[in-house]
């Protein structure tokens, strides 16, 4: 088996990316170092086809590992042959080579073991592979009373019982079924309940196994759960045994054709579609669920990626009913200044003593905005503030945004260690607030699952998902780098090479030491070693450093190649510091930057990246995106009519459509049929969450409270 081979048709890379990429992961280099500092080595691999390549290579070496087992287990058992190891080798999946082990594992008790105890495996190959004239007859010789073999008719019914799990085991048949059932098979859902639910659209219901979408597959795997329905695969039975039949019956053994054809039959009802039927569910279900985590892990990264809003205010505002708005107030650096508990809403409804206590705030702090979650009284909530920004002579403005996992981080370990003296019902609006100015710094502090921007994401590979978004969460977080005198212990041990311990190091190290002056200190931080450095530090960043490399995202390991290049070109690192480094575009066109790569004997690539961190020091990469809608006012679902033109603000992107906040209670739907004038596959491609997008209202339905949107405008 050669990966290398497999690696390189899959990903369509040259041998040397993939001898490279190999050497750097088994030298234990995270995936983002990799993609961002190793890229001459890789061929500029994005940390998206690098995660995908490594979950590959992880799979092929597994698959590899079960292949010598397996070839040892049946040598052990003196059973092994060429054929057998030719097979075992040319199996590309692990699926294939269980079904060649499975006729020498070690089965549990059945019907054929039983069978064979009693002597009657010899009577089933003579069925199997001879004119039998007299079976009767022949079958009389295994009588034995000891063994419980009580007839010739008992005795047969044992070996075909051997003779059908001989059949079940046959790796050419069940390859031979599980690709037809892919290729032909339909799946069939009929209800099981006389009553209205949300499956309603699967109570007669079938599709095409190979067209099924993954969202389809998960609905009905969670209608099934929740015994709403039944789920079949149906295949044409007929032809997949005729298949079998034609396979097992031949002139030598033509005479036994009716025993042979009786068990093949029985083998496949009882035995082999039963258990291809549950591997067709089970890869119908790990295809819907690799599709839905995919769909999460994008919509995670989409959400931590939103522009900061910076330099600004922020009151938190966490809407409720009977327990009362909680509200906090942070300043421009997320510093909590103020809290306090208002009851505008039911039942109390003290709107205006609400207003008075929040108008206190707003002049006593001189608040920009107030960020408003979106959970339970939120579209009251925004009323009432929206009503109370036209009562005040201040430049407010409201947002209303995501609370989603607010209440997990308000009860956890870390929000107690950030705020112990706070109540932890106030502690989910102080996120609320700092999610609005740094979304990234604050959701990684929430478990991603809790974050709410997926799909049947409590029906999922539970252990698969958490990789997964731990590497979105990875990725995000050093695409931007973290302010290394001011980034929390949570935000720091997303940083590639750094663990929960070293980054709780590092704050240590900061409260003892005082803030970092340079890249370099860190070396000094416990457990911090060599590998550790050479990881982290150039995603590392220090404002007032002393060297102004330290504030981009040059590596340590290129500052003398970077110091030699600005010198060439009539620079210094002062210049950097100061901002005057305008025109080093046309200066390094001037000498050509593949010239100038070959003096300093650096990779254009990494030059070209050198070259764009030295032009913009303590660049954020996210201030590049969409920045989000701010309000004043506020709309019902009364005001809104079909044909109105609406800007709003993508909150879900999911298989079927995208959600959006058009500013009323529910978010509308763009179905992904309306999302342009094209065939639309996949929404992800057209929207991600965070986007501002105009809409145009094409229904509206008031006893459901929904609202159907187009793009199509």
């Amino acid at each position: 088996m050669n990966i290398n081979e497999i690696l390189k048709k899959e990903f369509n890379l040259r041998d040397e990316q993939i001898n490279n990429t190999i050497a750097l992961i088994d030298d234990g280099n995270t995936i983002p170092f990799i993609a961002r500092y190793r890229k001459e080595m890789t061929g500029e691999m994005s940390d998206v086809v690098l995660r995908d390549f490594y979950d590959k290579l992880v799979y092929l070496r597994n698959l590899q590992s079960r292949k010598e087992d397996v070839v040892r287990i049946i040598e052990e058992q003196g059973k092994l042959t060429d054929e057998i190891k030719i097979n075992v080798e040319k199996a590309n999946t692990l699926q294939e080579v269980e079904d060649i082990y499975a006729p020498y594992k070690q089965k549990k008790r059945t019907r054929a073991t039983i069978a064979k105890e009693k002597g009657l495996e010899e009577l089933a190959l003579l069925i199997l592979n001879s004119n039998v004239e007299n079976l009767d007859i022949e079958a009389s010789k295994y009588i034995d009373e000891e063994k419980e073999v009580k007839s010739a008719e008992e005795a047969i019914k044992g070996a075909k019982d051997i003779i059908a799990e001989m059949i079940s085991e046959d790796a050419k048949i069940r390859k031979y079924i599980r690709e037809f059932a892919l290729r032909d098979g339909m799946v069939t859902t009929k209800n099981s309940k006389e009553e209205k639910s949300v499956y309603d659209m699967y109570y007669d219901y079938s599709e095409a196994v190979k067209t099924i979408a993954p969202h389809r597959a998960l609905a009905i795997n969670r209608g099934e759960k929740e015994e709403f329905l039944k789920v079949k695969i149906e295949i044409n039975n007929e032809k997949v045994i005729n298949y079998i039949i034609n396979e097992y019956v031949n002139n030598s053994n033509f005479k036994n054709k009716s025993e042979i054809v009786n068990t093949i039959e029985d083998a496949y009802k009882r035995l082999i579609f039963p258990s291809i039927e549950r591997e067709i569910r089970n890869h119908l279900t790990e295809i819907a669920q690799e599709r839905a985590i995919s769909v999460f892990g994008q919509n995670i990264k989409s959400l931590l990626l939103q522009p900061p809003v910076k330099d600004k205010v922020v009151m938190g505002f966490d809407p409720a009913f009977r327990t009362g708005c909680k509200i906090a107030v942070v300043d421009k650096n997320g510093k909590l200044l103020d809290t306090t508990t208002v009851y505008p809403t039911e039942p109390q409804n003290n709107v205006e003593g609400a207003k008075k206590t929040l108008k206190a705030l707003i002049k006593t702090h001189n608040i920009d905005i107030i960020a408003i979650g979106n959970g339970t009284a939120s579209r009251e909530s925004e009323k009432f503030v929206s009503d109370m920004i036209k009562e005040i002579d201040s430049d407010v403005q409201y947002i209303i945004v995501s609370e989603a996992g607010a209440s997990v981080y308000s009860a956890s370990q870390l929000a107690s260690e950030e705020h112990p003296d706070i109540n932890v019902s106030i502690r989910g609006a102080i996120s609320i607030a700092r999610r609005l100015q740094d979304p990234l710094a604050e959701l990684v502090k929430i478990d991603p699952k809790s974050i709410g921007v997926g799909q049947y994401q409590h029906d999922l590979n539970q252990k698969r998902l958490e990789g997964v978004l731990g590497g979105v969460v990875e990725d995000s977080v050093n695409s931007v780098g973290v302010n290394l005198n001011t980034a929390s212990y949570s935000l720091l041990e997303h940083i590639a090479g750094i663990s929960k311990t070293i980054a709780k190091n590092i704050i240590v190290y900061r409260e003892e030491n005082g803030d970092f002056t340079s890249r370099a200190q860190l070396k000094k931080v416990k457990r911090l070693g060599p590998q550790a450095f050479t990881q982290c530090a150039g995603f590392m960043r220090i404002l007032d450093a002393k060297n102004p490399l330290d504030n981009t995202g040059v590596h340590p390991e290129t500052y003398d190649i970077s110091k030699k290049m600005l010198e060439m070109i009539g620079y210094s690192l002062k210049d950097i510091e100061n901002r005057k480094i305008e025109d080093i575009d046309s200066k390094v066109s001037e000498i050509g930057i593949k010239e100038l790569s070959e003096k300093l004997d650096v990779g254009v690539v990494t030059l070209k990246d050198i070259i764009s961190e030295i032009k913009k020091p303590g660049r954020d990469p996210r201030e590049e995106g969409i920045k989000p809608i701010l309000r004043t006012d506020v709309l019902k679902i009364d005001d809104i009519q079909e044909g109105m033109i609406l800007k709003g603000t993508v909150r879900n992107v999911v298989d079927f459509g995208a959600f959006i906040d058009i500013g009323i209670k529910n978010d509308g739907l763009v179905h992904k049929s309306q999302m342009s004038k094209s065939f639309v596959k996949d929404p992800m491609t057209i929207v991600t969450i965070g986007d501002i997008v105009d809409v145009k209202v094409i229904g509206v339905d008031m006893s459901k409270q929904r609202v159907a949107l187009s793009m199509k405008i």
